[in-house]
């Protein structure tokens, strides 16, 4: 823009000439081009990238030169002289000699310039001039795109012109590349910004960049203490191995504590599902429950039974002391310590998700997903979780439970006992319950039922891994909806038998694994939303004060929400061919069975995703200031970030107008949620 600038005040170039040059070919400028490619990381294709985008500014310029507004600037120079016939035609030159003309031109004009020191001089009284002018205006066009691209749909909405264009081309992830190209048209440089750290691989073609989810992760051999690490790395053949760690999860109510853990089938030996429990650890007092076989096919063919015992007769603030048996002989005792059932505090966590870090570098290894021990992935998972766990209650001692938003381990539809022997292994989990939430992850096995004893357990929303179940604490009604199961009216009927059972309850708080208001990249506007415009009606009936969410890993915190009261489609996910996983390319429309792709390769696939995502705006955002409301009308909608830090998925380009905060500083988080019967907080916090 500077030389531009000089050359036309030079008389060299007309005010056409310096205005098609400066909007046109400064775009390809070297330096800004290596910048925009390398915060996109991808200086390695710096080269193809550059060459492309100085071809495209060729053919575009061709064009843009002669239609308005550039066709109607005037061939005049910096005094006002018009350009002449003669002048233009003097500059033509014949196509064989442009580069022969060009290098005799240039030897000339080297020397004729004036000295190096009087150039530089110039340039730089130049720039003092320029440069102001044109970060002020770029910073206020910047800032004004920006701000309108974070925090209004704007984009979006044009975006959606482009995602029909952009499937054609065969686009990686075309709807959440579309909203940045017309940002492009407020500021060159804001596109990229918006998508740099979404670039994961280059692509042939025009269009290099293709979307990675899991660019981040926590790698422990770093954050860890290197002693804990090392320690941790030598004991995990062994840990991996055990399969029979206890569970503690909340009973019915404060006064019930529910276990499970698994025994190991020895000949001459038989089960025994009791817990030995009580104030004095001299005269525990025994509570049995049940037991039944493990399928040998998700330990590797040994033979295991799961048992299921509940202790009753808690009472608060007072310390207990407990053992359980596995086939007859006792464990070592451990303590539990009952606290204030008036004022109640909690973690809430989402996706630990013990084994997502596959694939991930580690000291010149990628982390692996194999069975066993040889399955680094959860082992680094799973010391992760357990620092998070450790670091959060010695921050808040006074934690009676923990909230699991769904997705404790990583294989679905596979063995995995590695996985949830690392997740059960932390320390913290031996004295704290852990009210866990059936995620897409968990759901197609019966190894999560095996290993979570959960109280009122009902036969609606049910998958190979259980179902919907309930139970109160304090002033709290805590609803968990299996949303793997996509029959709303089952999840209706459990929630309202929920409600029945303790109607006068301060507080009613569903958990759900998949976020239908969340704001991350891979999930929010797709499989995430799924069931919004049919769990948004039923929270609402139901006066669902908040609904806790995982799945997309990040932290969202929604406005306070309710449905708009039209009728809208009803949407759900089908099980893939081989019944191994969900089929995560397509919605399903539950009225008409129509089949809605949502990375959609063709016209007419965009458009009927496009319809899907516009049906999805089911709701009306309930006017409210600040961080505290009181007896707000609407539900109030959480999404948690990953608790161990085993996978983090961006954040999608243009927030949602359902959506009052976001997050993503790829550093595993938890939240403390402080209740009482009058008074109910969220208090986020993140580990570094």
């Amino acid at each position: 823009v500077l030389i531009t600038s000089k050359l036309y005040q030079r008389g060299i170039y007309t005010k056409k000439e310096a205005a098609l040059i400066a909007t046109g070919f400064s775009a390809v400028s070297v330096g800004f081009a290596y910048k925009v490619i390398e915060t996109a990381d991808l200086s390695e294709y710096f080269l193809p990238i550059y060459f492309i985008a100085l071809l495209v500014t060729l053919i575009v310029s061709f064009f843009m030169a002669r239609i308005p507004p550039l066709s109607r600037k005037a061939s005049v120079f910096a005094d006002g002289r018009q350009q002449t016939k003669e002048e233009i035609q003097a500059e033509r030159v014949p196509a064989r000699a442009v580069l022969k003309t060009g290098a005799s031109r240039a030897v000339k004009k080297a020397a004729t310039a004036p000295g190096l020191f009087k150039e530089i001089r110039s340039s730089l009284l130049d720039s003092c001039y320029v440069l102001p002018k044109v970060i002020s205006l770029l910073t206020a066009v910047g800032i004004i795109a920006m701000l309108i691209a974070a925090y209004t749909p704007v984009f979006n909405w044009i975006g959606k012109l482009f995602a029909p264009l952009l499937v054609l081309l065969q686009v990686p992830n075309a709807a959440e590349i579309a909203p940045a190209l017309p940002v492009g048209i407020a500021e060159m440089f804001l596109p990229v910004l918006m998508i740099a750290d979404k670039v994961g691989t280059l692509a042939v073609g025009a269009f290099p960049a293709a979307l990675a989810a899991t660019v981040h992760y926590n790698d422990s051999s770093v954050t860890g203490d290197s002693a804990q690490w090392q320690a941790w790395v030598n004991g995990w053949e062994t840990l991996s191995g055990d399969y029979t760690q206890v569970s503690l999860t909340p009973g019915k109510n404060e006064t019930e504590l529910n276990f499970a853990w698994y025994s190991k089938v020895e000949p001459g030996k038989t089960a025994t599902p009791v817990v030995h429990f009580g104030t004095n650890k001299d005269a525990l007092t025994a509570f049995t429950g049940v037991s039944a076989d493990v399928d040998a096919s998700l330990t590797g063919g040994a033979a295991y039974v799961y048992n299921h015992v509940t202790v009753t007769g808690l009472k608060e603030n007072t310390n207990y002391f407990y053992t359980v048996e596995k086939n007859g002989v006792q464990s070592d005792v451990r303590e539990y310590q009952a606290k204030s059932f008036s004022s109640v505090k909690m973690l809430y966590v989402g996706d630990p998700q013990i084994g997502a870090s596959k694939g991930q570098p580690q000291n010149g290894e990628k982390l692996s997903a194999s069975s066993g021990a040889a399955n680094t992935a959860a082992r680094n998972d799973a010391f992760a979780w357990a620092r998070t766990l450790s670091v959060a209650t010695q921050q808040n001692p006074d934690v009676s439970f923990i909230i699991s938003a769904g997705d404790q381990v990583n294989k679905t539809g596979k063995a995995k006992e590695e996985e949830y022997a690392g997740y059960l292994s932390a320390p913290v989990l031996q004295s704290i319950p852990v009210a866990t939430t059936i995620g897409n992850h968990d759901s197609l096995n019966a190894d999560y039922f095996y290993h979570f004893n959960n109280p009122n357990a009902t036969d609606y929303g049910k998958t190979q891994a259980g179902g919907d179940y309930y139970y109160t604490y304090g002033a709290g009604l805590f609803i968990v909806l299996n949303t793997n199961n996509y029959n709303v009216a089952e999840h209706a009927k459990a929630i309202e038998e929920a409600v029945a059972s303790a109607p006068d309850a301060a507080w009613r708080v569903v958990t759900i694994h998949q976020d239908i208001y969340g704001s991350g990249l891979d999930h929010s506007d797709t499989d995430g939303m799924i069931l919004r415009t049919q769990l948004t009606p039923i929270f609402d009936r139901n006066d669902i004060d908040v609904v806790l969410q995982g799945h997309d890993h990040t932290y969202t915190r929604s406005k306070l929400l309710y449905g708009d009261g039209q009728t809208h489609g009803t949407y759900e996910f089908q099980l893939n061919a081989e019944k191994t996983d969900y089929d995560w390319d397509h919605a399903y429309n539950t009225q008409n069975g129509a089949k809605i792709p949502l990375a959609p390769e063709d016209a007419e696939g965009a458009a009927a995703q496009s319809a899907f995502q516009a049906d999805n705006y089911c709701y009306t955002i309930e006017s409210a200031s600040g961080n505290t409301v009181t007896n707000p009308k609407g539900t109030l909608y959480m999404s948690a970030n990953s608790a161990s830090g085993s996978k983090y998925y961006e954040l999608i380009s243009a927030q949602q107008d359902y959506i009052a905060s976001r997050s993503q500083n790829w550093l595993p988080s938890y939240s403390v949620i402080s209740m009482t019967s009058d008074a109910f907080s969220i208090d986020t916090y993140q580990i570094t």
